[in-house]
This record gives structure tokens, C-alpha cells and sequence, in this order.
């Protein structure tokens, strides 16, 4: 494909909305993953969190095909994904170096980070990778371009989830509704389940209460007693 040709230019554009519509997923691990940062590290967060999630979706994208013939990689990568979800909603700790919740280190949060981007990354990435008809060029401007969008973004849910805590929930419900679209999309399960697919709405239902009851029962027990912070 000519560079700056009207072919060119019509897949740059099919990139960008594609990276548009998946930046979603990113805004929220990023706020989510940098909530109990200190003030002063969140806009570093969320700027290197950018950064790295972009640097792995471009990676990713040169070897998507690959990538994508392991047997059993969605499968894992959407029950990781239920875990990254859950410890999101879990409460911070500082005993622990922040690994519950949204990390209260730097590093802590860059982790969760980049996982969680690269998991989301197995199946969407395939999307961008057939829309640059092997152009990495046109894969790393989509991507480049699409930066601004996924920082706005981050900062703008993050102020929401200062403001409303529950918007933590439905970011956590939104992962793991990706992670069930992953783990059904495996191939190993795609045949023996056919005659079972109508009732995958099931699978939804169960895994994405299930990874919200979880977050609301441990922030549940790691608020103290209604009597103990007045004694």
C-alpha cells in the first residue's frame, strides 16, 4: 500500500476509529489502577500508563496473528482479566506495598497497567491489524493519535470515581465483560459449547456479579465497625 495514497488514508482513518473505540477500556484500568495514588503521581500515571498500554498494543499487533494460534491464550487471558478486575474494587493497602485495589505506589500501578492492557489486547488488536493491511507505519500513527484521547479520558473517569466511588463498580463490571467476550471467543471452547451458546448471557450474568460481589464484600469488610472510629 503507497504511503499517503487515498487507500492509505481510508485504513489510517479505519485504525483510529478502531483505537477510539477500545481507548474506552484503557481510561478505565488507568483511572482505576491510579485512584490511590498520591495526588502528585496520578497525571504521571496516567500519562506513562498511556504510554505503556500503547507500547504493548503496538507489539502486540506485529505478532497478533501468532499470538492468537496458541491454544487456550483467550481463555487464560479472560480469567486473568476477571482477576485484574477484582483487585481493582479490592481496598487499598499499604501493608502489602499496594497490591490490592488501585496500587499506592507508582510501580504498583504502572503493573497493573500494562497486564491488564496486554490481556485486553489479544482479541481487539487483530481488528487493527487487518484494517493496516500490514502497514506497522499506519499501525503506530492509529495508536499515536488515539494517545490524547485515552489520557483525557483517564483523567476525566478518574475525577468521576473521586466524586462517585460506584463508578469503580461499573469500570470493574466493564472489565469483566470483556474478559467473558474473551474467554467465549476461545476456540478450544467455540465448538464444544456451540450447542450451548444461547445460553452464554449466563456466563455473564455469573461472572460479572460475581467479580462485583466480590469488590463490594471485601470494601465491605474493610470498613470498620459504624462505633469504632469514635471510640
Amino acid at each position: 500500500m503507497e504511503i499517503f495514497s487515498s487507500q492509505w488514508f481510508v485504513a489510517l482513518g479505519a485504525i483510529i476509529l478502531i483505537d477510539l473505540v477500545l481507548a474506552g477500556d484503557n481510561a478505565i484500568v488507568i483511572a482505576l489502577a491510579a485512584r490511590n495514588l498520591p495526588k502528585h503521581l496520578q497525571k504521571k500515571a496516567i500519562l506513562w500508563g498511556t504510554a505503556g498500554a500503547i507500547a504493548v498494543r503496538s507489539a502486540m499487533t506485529v505478532v497478533v496473528v501468532w499470538l492468537l494460534k496458541i491454544p487456550g491464550l483467550l481463555l487464560v487471558g479472560g480469567a486473568l482479566l476477571v482477576w485484574i478486575a477484582v483487585k481493582l474494587l479490592a481496598p487499598a493497602s499499604d501493608e502489602d506495598g499496594g497490591e490490592h485495589g488501585g496500587a499506592t505506589n507508582f510501580w504498583g500501578a504502572m503493573k497493573t497497567i500494562v497486564i491488564a492492557d496486554a490481556v485486553m489486547g489479544l482479541d481487539n488488536v487483530l481488528a487493527v491489524a487487518g484494517a493496516a493491511h500490514g502497514s506497522f507505519l499506519l499501525v503506530v500513527l492509529g495508536l499515536l493519535i488515539s494517545i490524547p484521547i485515552v489520557v483525557w479520558g483517564s483523567t476525566l473517569i478518574l475525577k468521576w470515581v473521586e466524586r462517585f466511588p460506584i463508578i469503580m463498580y461499573l469500570g470493574a463490571g466493564v472489565l469483566a465483560w470483556t474478559a467473558v467476550k474473551m474467554m467465549l471467543a476461545e476456540p478450544l471452547l467455540k465448538e464444544p459449547l456451540a450447542p450451548y451458546m444461547a445460553y452464554s448471557l449466563l456466563a455473564y450474568v455469573v461472572i460479572i456479579g460475581g467479580v462485583l460481589y466480590a469488590g463490594y464484600a471485601m470494601n465491605r469488610r474493610a470498613k470498620p465497625p459504624a462505633g469504632a472510629a469514635s471510640s
